[in-house]
């Protein structure tokens, strides 16, 4: 596993990435931060990890830029099986928008159910997933809200939550971009 920093409008980010993609992306100083670093990166493979951070970093650099990025770097996120059933339902969250604790919740059930599992989880569990994201702003957890719409727990801190929220609706609604 490699890393490589990266400096955004909000602050030093850490990027993170192993031969299968990126594992890490957390702003400096944020709770949970380096979480992945001593976890089961795959090793060797280093040019393909570092060819993982250019790209991440290209990513970046056309989000901070007000353009909508074409694609998303390859991802390995290590987690529990709950944690990557979370992250998977965060990515399918549009830019520009926002969704509750209870909805990722309701998500997660629904395709359990949809699998033949009827297993169910609560918002409470999905916020303790939400906050262990290893991959802040490419699976948007700042994207994900209280119950009424409040802006709650965010790992990189609600400051951070409240720029990426309006920065993306601002791109959102200029021109019919999606960012």
């Amino acid at each position: 596993m490699i890393t490589k920093s990266y400096r955004s409008p909000l602050g030093m980010i850490t990027l993170a990435a192993d031969a299968r993609g990126l594992t890490g992306l957390w702003f400096e100083g944020q709770a949970h931060y380096g979480a992945t670093l001593d976890g089961e990166g795959v090793p060797n493979g280093l040019g393909s990890a570092s060819a993982v951070l250019d790209y991440t970093w290209a990513w970046l650099d056309t989000f901070f830029a007000g353009r909508a990025p074409a694609y998303t770097p390859p991802l390995h996120l290590i987690g529990t099986p709950f944690q990557l059933e979370v992250w998977s339902v965060l990515q399918s969250v549009p830019r520009g928008s926002t969704v509750t604790y209870g909805w990722v919740s309701d998500e997660i059930c629904r395709r359990r159910l949809a699998a033949g599992d009827e297993r169910s989880t609560s918002p409470r569990a999905v916020g303790g997933a939400v906050g262990r994201n290893p991959v802040s702003i490419i699976v948007p957890c700042h994207r994900v809200v209280g119950a009424n719409g409040a802006l709650t727990g965010y790992a990189g801190g609600l400051d951070r939550k409240k720029w990426l929220l309006d920065v993306e609706k601002r791109f959102c609604n200029d021109a019919g971009a999606r960012l």
